[in-house]
């Protein structure tokens, strides 16, 4: 899609919009909630911004519509195509920056992800959340604690990943609840399971969002990792992933997720090495520890 170079923008012209935009501004005046207001003007200001700076085409205009509405579509209770287009244009990554405001030593969240689903099976310390997943056994073991040290116990941890070959559960269309569970820490704040070694794979890009990738040269991968999400009274909710370190993906990921401190050693161990827990295991499996650290919750009013 090409187009001749922005021309200046006579004086009436520009008069002629910002008139428009102060008018879309005042439509809103009577709004009783006063953050609706807030959010509605500033939505309309830089919105015409955006307008007014590519000076957008009424064909441009069209080919928006039909894309977001393709988005629209393809969104279900499986697939949510709109955090997906927000992931890969930065603005999950960038509301999560401005609402986990940097505090002490707490690890840090990164993006959701269209994956998650609610009512995971519970495990015990030490349980598989794999559930016969394909990929290579991982054991994973850590602490929560708070920014002070303090052990926190009893904080709920949710897990999620994709198998080897790169697809969530939900992906599969059969109804299998694999590679997501839910644990809790122990009075130490110790937690430990087995899940599968992380792997690298394309977020969904059948649907509007990748051919937006596709469009403008990007690449759909996103690095390996597995996700997390922690509870616990009194602490800030936590989401976030790890990552593995080596993983060639881990400065292009797709949806700007990745961050080094959430980048961990994933140690492989050669066939016949004994594990933590005794458990047997044919060929090669991974270790990898992740410490949690939890945010008070009142430290973003």
């Amino acid at each position: 899609m090409t187009r001749t170079p922005t021309r200046a923008v006579p004086p009436e012209q520009s008069a002629r919009e910002e008139e428009l935009i102060a008018r879309v501004q005042a439509s809103f005046d009577s709004c009783r909630d006063p953050r609706l207001k807030e959010l509605m003007r500033a939505l309309v200001k830089h919105l015409h911004a955006f307008l007014r700076e590519v000076r957008l085409t009424e064909e441009e205009w069209h080919k928006a519509i039909e894309f977001l509405t393709a988005v629209g579509h393809i969104t279900d209770d499986k697939r949510q195509e709109f955090i997906l287009l927000s992931d890969t244009l930065g603005a999950s990554m960038q509301t999560i920056a401005i609402n986990n405001e940097v505090c002490g030593n707490a690890t840090e969240a990164t993006v959701f992800g269209p994956f998650f689903v609610e009512g995971s099976p519970r495990i015990e310390p030490g349980g598989d959340m794999s559930f016969g997943a394909a990929g290579e056994p991982c054991w994973v073991e850590g602490t929560v604690s708070d920014i002070d040290g303090n052990p926190v116990p009893g904080a709920r941890i949710e897990v999620w990943e994709a198998d080897e070959d790169g697809f969530y559960d939900v992906q599969y269309g059969d109804g299998r609840v694999a590679a997501r569970a839910h644990l809790f820490s122990e009075a130490d704040g110790g937690y430990r399971f087995w899940g599968v070694t992380p792997t690298p794979y394309p977020i969904p890009c059948d649907g509007p969002v990748g051919k937006m990738l596709e469009a403008t040269g990007r690449s759909p991968m996103r690095a390996s990792h597995l996700h997390f999400m922690v509870e616990a009274p009194g602490c800030r909710t936590l989401v976030t992933h790890i990552f593995v370190r080596g993983d060639e993906l881990l400065g292009s990921d797709t949806v700007f997720g990745v961050k080094e401190s959430l980048v961990k050693d994933f140690e492989r161990r050669p066939p016949g090495t004994p594990t933590p827990d005794g458990r047997v295991v044919d060929g090669t499996w991974t270790k990898v520890r992740f410490d949690i650290v939890l945010a008070p919750a009142d430290v973003r009013e």
